[in-house]
């Protein structure tokens, strides 16, 4: 079996775990978020989120060292250096703990004062907020020392252990259901306690396997310059570049507050985290790409890295398009059968979400080969300019009195620019990439997907009443269109000759097992 062959039957491999993992998360996290809404009561669902945004505000000190540890790892292992790979993670681990303690200065000084004194919270429940706040920072700290650990995971395309663990994960969160249920205490003080231990158990886990099956996940204490000035140089633009996502994210949370409340903080939570879910199908797809794209650029094969590209752009966006589609028709009933009181807003804000996030997608694939370049300066000042830029259109949007929605609908053309930039620097860098193919398979095919696919659910949804019926047509019917549009457009003659293949293996399989 060739290497190409080897590699493709691993990205399917892992993509398929990833997907295990994400849909037990998936089932879980719909069944808790209810719970967990209707528990704590709107408001407190609103100060949760909004006070955890202070602290998360801050991740993008994480965030950028996160790509920066993935990178170099899975370059190094490209390049099959075992002393480098140990050093490299090392490095990645003392970086890290000092990122750590520079967010803890940072949210126990200037995001203290910014929960104290700029944030809408009811009095009574300012005592509740700064537990949460407390909990959330400590949390934070945790998952940022364990960024190495989970960057090493991935570059070891050790998919299988995120599944295993997210068992373990998701039985814990039903565990903190559980507790809210029957406890007596105060449901948000208790359920940030119960978030902050479940994450230190997962954390421990994943450190336990690591240390276990990997020789470069133990730490020496050893300075190694040589390293880690490329990767804090790499680092540094990338931290611009998160640093203005988190603003974005976390600054359109707080302008809600300001001019809206808690309420609207509501709204705005329950749709990111329905996005997210859906948003982490997709990802999982990526993330199995991810490992393969820059080793291949490492071992500079540049017209295997560059078919990667194209078939992680296009199988991302389809797959995400079979949720998105139903789900974006039937938003008003599935809110309501998930979530007995639907926040105001909600529907939209969740339907604006669904829109950028397809562009989003496309953004996070074609940025993968320009971080195997290392070369991220023009990316990260460009794309982190227009992520900044969309506070202050928000806040002008929201001071004019134009309404929430209108304000949200700003986000779609700023993420669309953001993904034909980085689609145009990913060309600067990397001559011999197949923009052409990339934007023909990842976006207009796609976007006849979306005609197609959504013309044939909308039908249904105006024929019938509201109901688990329509639901479940509407959803089979899009299905069903999508599934066609894929197979006869979107395939190449070799991708369905595979498909055929590994069909008619399964049925013999079937057809052996009832003889």
């Amino acid at each position: 079996m060739t290497n190409t062959a080897e590699n493709n039957k691993r990205i399917a491999k892992n993509t398929l775990l990833l997907y295990f993992r994400m849909l037990i998360s998936v089932i879980v996290g719909l069944y808790t978020s209810r719970v967990v809404l209707n528990t704590l009561g709107v408001e407190d669902y609103g100060i949760y989120n909004v006070v955890g945004g202070i602290v998360a505000m801050f991740s993008f000190l994480n965030t950028s060292m996160s790509g920066a540890t993935s990178r170099f790892l899975t370059y190094e292992m490209g390049k099959s250096i075992s002393n480098q790979l140990n050093a490299t993670f090392n490095s990645a681990m003392i970086i890290h703990i000092g990122i750590a303690i520079i967010i803890l200065i940072i949210a126990e000084t200037i995001g203290l004062w910014f929960l104290q004194n700029k944030l809408v919270i009811p009095e009574e429940r300012m005592f509740a907020a700064h537990i949460v706040y407390q909990f959330s920072i400590l949390s934070m700290t945790i998952n940022v020392t364990q960024v190495p650990y989970n960057a090493s995971i991935i570059a070891h395309e050790k998919m299988g252990v995120y599944a295993y663990v997210e068992l373990l994960n998701v039985s814990l969160k039903l565990g903190i259901v559980f507790i809210l249920l029957i406890g007596s205490f105060d449901k948000l003080i208790l359920y940030a306690i119960l978030i902050f231990i479940v994450t230190t158990i997962i954390a421990i886990t994943y450190r336990i396997y690591c240390k276990k099956h990997f020789k470069e996940c133990h730490i020496n204490w050893k300075l190694h310059s040589n390293i880690i000035k490329p990767m804090i140089s790499f680092s540094c633009w990338d931290l611009y570049g998160n640093m203005t996502v988190s603003i974005r994210q976390q600054g359109l949370t707080m302008l809600l507050n300001m001019f809206y409340g808690p309420i609207l903080n509501a709204a705005n939570g329950i749709a990111m985290n329905v996005h997210g879910i859906i948003l982490g199908f997709a990802n999982n797809v990526i993330t199995a790409f991810r490992p393969q794209i820059i080793k291949q650029y490492a071992e500079n094969n540049i017209q295997n890295m560059s078919t990667l590209v194209v078939n992680a752009t296009k199988f991302t966006l389809c797959l995400y398009l079979l949720i998105a589609i139903p789900l974006f028709i039937e938003i008003d009933y599935v809110l309501k059968l998930w979530l007995k009181t639907v926040p105001e807003h909600t529907t939209f804000f969740l339907r604006i979400i669904l829109i950028c996030s397809f562009f989003k997608l496309g953004s996070n694939i074609i940025n993968i080969p320009i971080h195997a370049t290392g070369k991220i300066k023009k990316l990260s000042f460009i794309s982190g300019s227009f992520f900044l830029l969309s506070i202050p259109i928000l806040y002008i949007l929201m001071k004019l009195d134009m309404g929430s929605d209108l304000s949200y609908c700003a986000l779609i053309p700023i993420d669309l620019l953001i993904a034909l930039v980085s689609t145009i620097i990913a060309k600067s860098l990397i001559k011999k990439l197949k923009i052409k193919e990339i934007f023909q398979h990842g976006y207009l095919l796609n976007i006849g997907l979306i005609i197609c696919a959504g013309t044939g659910g909308y039908l249904i949804h105006t024929r019938f009443d509201a109901g688990l019926f329509r639901l479940i047509l509407t959803t089979i019917t899009s299905t069903l269109i999508s599934i066609n549009y894929i197979y006869f457009v979107l395939l190449s003659k070799k991708q369905k000759e595979i498909a055929l293949k590994k069909i008619k293996i399964k049925l013999n399989s079937l057809q052996n097992g009832k003889n």
